[in-house]
């Protein structure tokens, strides 16, 4: 079909000089900064990889992988479910030939865009024709896309030389024990050899071609990142173990991701009432994590048909009937790519200039001794680009952050309701803010570029401080000024550590 590019309406960059963002001010935001200069080229603007490049980059899934070889207590795949964000959800499912047009017209669209998975909506590794085959045609015709893969690793080994023929450099291995019998609770068969094989026994053949792939990968210098659920009662002291062998054997990144397990989702740990960890309890398993290896705290748990920045979704712009009255001119679409990704390095380079300093006032506190405050947690609501430039009424997440006298760290990020559909109403507004405040638990401060006077007071009344004075400002900065000023006014006085309600 004859192109041209259609639908650039987004933003390509902050200008540059725009501030800190999350490019490193305060010394502990690139949490990739200690990594070789060739691991760190692969995954500067790779926004599943890289908790900087998150803010800037906009990655896509395509579901072209039906087929699944094992089950998990905590997955059931739904398909034409538009209104669910999680994995194994998907409105279309795709041929290979519909994959790689629907990706040309997104990464045309979408400049930002840099990374193609194929993460389902079963495992792209129970059906290789499908996923080799839509990988073979983009890495001819789109070359400058990063191409990856997220498996549960049964049918790894036998397809690592082939996936690296096909210039894939990211996989994604879900590891959630390397106990045969932890394994076991979560998974109830495994599909091998032509068999089905339940239990112990088929939860250790999967541990074991897991570890075996995971080894392939790195032997060859794939980068490979860990994805893990965290199940209460069931894995989660486990998982430190997890993290121990996996960084033993050569794994980039462990991300920890909570168990999603509403009823609603028909999923048998929903069905059975199996919870999810609480906010607090993530954390917690993440920070002691961490210590082993890098921890991805910016996960999504995205559909397995996702586009667009993490957090956010842009799929119905671009199902294969609107697709087809597109004219993409892919040639051209390149040089606008090249364009935007120019700015957004620009504007990255910039910021990197900027690094630390933002911190200096930060960590001397206007003459409180470091010593005397604590740490605190703050929300952020924000649309991307490393900016506070969300109201508070539309977000439908909230980045977490936290503060103490000599940085500003990102610890992961809650969803919520979205409460305020805009007009003078906004439905059941106080049940919807309600729940938010909830979410929000722990956090004493909530930036965002605007709220309204009913938020405003019931944040307080809940211990919470609504702040929209750092509008459009860098997120990193205005966390630091924001905690900064508190410990002037003598709000964070670590013989003190309770939440103080903060004034107007």
């Amino acid at each position: 079909m004859e192109l041209k590019v259609l639908g650039q309406d987004t933003p390509a960059a902050p200008s540059p000089g725009g501030g800190c963002a999350s490019s490193g001010c305060g010394g502990n935001s690139d949490h990739l900064a200690h990594l070789p200069e060739a691991i760190r080229e692969k995954v500067h603007n790779h926004p599943c990889y890289s908790e900087e490049a998150h803010h800037h980059y906009a990655r896509m899934h395509v579901a072209v992988a039906p087929a699944c070889n094992i089950q998990c207590h905590y997955c059931n795949r739904k398909y034409d479910c538009a209104n669910e964000s999680r994995p194994g959800v998907v409105s279309e499912l795709l041929t290979p030939d519909q994959a790689v047009t629907k990706v040309m017209a997104v990464a045309a669209s979408i400049p930002q865009m840099t990374v193609l998975g194929i993460a389902g909506p079963g495992d792209p590794l129970a059906n290789p024709e499908r996923t080799l085959s839509t990988f073979r045609q983009l890495s001819e015709k789109a070359p400058d896309i990063k191409l990856c893969v997220s498996t549960n690793g049964l049918a790894l080994p036998a397809l690592v030389d082939e996936l690296c023929q096909h210039n894939i450099d990211h996989v994604t291995i879900t590891i959630n024990c390397v106990d045969p019998e932890v394994g076991a609770q979560i998974y109830p068969w495994v599909f091998w050899n032509n068999r089905r094989i339940r239990g112990v026994e088929g939860a250790k053949i999967l541990i074991e071609q897991q570890q075996k792939g995971l080894e392939m990968l790195v032997e060859r210098g794939v980068l490979v990142k860990v994805n893990s659920v965290m199940i209460p009662g069931v894995n989660e002291e486990h998982l430190k173990e997890v993290s121990e062998v996996v960084k033993a054997k050569g794994a980039f990144l462990h991300n920890v991701m909570p168990l999603i397990a509403e009823a609603e989702h028909g999923t048998f740990y929903g069905i059975m009432g199996q919870r999810g960890p609480t906010h607090a309890e993530l954390q917690a398993l993440q920070d002691e994590c961490a210590g082993d290896m890098n921890m991805m705290r910016h996960c999504r748990q995205c559909r397995a048909d996702a586009v667009g920045l993490l957090g956010e979704d842009r799929g119905d712009e671009f199902t294969m009937d609107k697709i087809a009255e597109m004219e993409i001119d892919y040639g051209k679409a390149m040089e606008t790519r090249k364009q935007v990704h120019e700015a957004i390095e620009a504007d990255r380079e910039a910021q990197r200039q900027r690094a630390g300093q933002c911190f200096v006032s930060l960590t001397e506190l206007g003459g409180v001794a470091r010593k005397e405050t604590r740490p605190m947690l703050m929300a952020v609501a924000t649309e991307g680009h490393g900016l506070i430039n969300q109201h508070f009424g539309h977000a439908r997440e909230f980045l977490i952050y936290e503060a103490s006298a000599t940085d500003v760290r990102f610890i992961g990020h809650r969803k919520v309701d979205l409460y305020c559909s805009g007009g003078d109403t906004c439905g059941d507004a106080e049940t919807a803010l309600q729940k938010t405040i909830r979410t929000l638990e722990g956090c004493e401060a909530v930036l965002c570029s605007k709220i309204g006077f009913e938020p405003w007071g019931m944040l307080e009344e809940a211990g919470i401080m609504p702040n929209g004075e750092h509008a459009m400002e860098p997120i990193e900065e205005a966390v630091a000024a924001v905690y900064r000023e508190m410990a002037k006014d003598g709000r964070l006085d670590a013989q003190a550590p309770e939440t103080l309600r903060m004034r107007a």
